[in-house]
């Protein structure tokens, strides 16, 4: 299982129609912007399990010795210079049930739902807790 590279599906179910999101990579970029319609939109993320267990690679931060997280940029952090949003999502991935990343090393496709707006009624931002937990697709 270690250095196998499996991939994570990040899904907003209701993201805000005409804002860009994005994965960001560890040096702020976003990557793959796409701007929000009407319904879910998905980012797919290569990581990597690492000799020691940890999730790793080009978009997965860390925090302290164990949490680990992938970044969702939002708005102007997702490269949309007009939008009147600047957010970035976080969601943890270090969290994920070891069952699942051995199936993940398997082949299968890892996937979390997350909400898309926050209680200001613009896009859901800084930790954002599932709707539907990581499940294998």
């Amino acid at each position: 299982m270690a250095g196998s590279t499996i991939t994570l599906r990040l899904t907003i179910a209701d993201p805000v129609a005409g804002v860009a999101y994005s994965l960001q990579d560890k040096a702020n970029m976003p990557v793959e912007p796409r701007v929000a319609g009407d319904g879910p939109i998905s980012f797919d993320a290569p990581i990597t399990l690492s000799d020691d267990g940890r999730l790793t690679g080009p978009f997965v931060r860390r925090e302290g010795p164990s949490r680990r997280f992938v970044y969702i940029a939002i708005g102007t952090s997702a490269g949309q210079h007009a939008s009147e949003w600047s957010r970035r999502a976080k969601i943890d991935v270090h969290d994920i049930p070891a069952d699942l990343l051995v199936q993940a090393c398997e082949g299968r496709l890892l996937e979390v739902v997350l909400p898309g707006h926050a209680r200001d009624g613009g896009p859901a931002c800084a930790t954002v807790q599932p709707i539907q937990v990581w499940r294998i697709v």
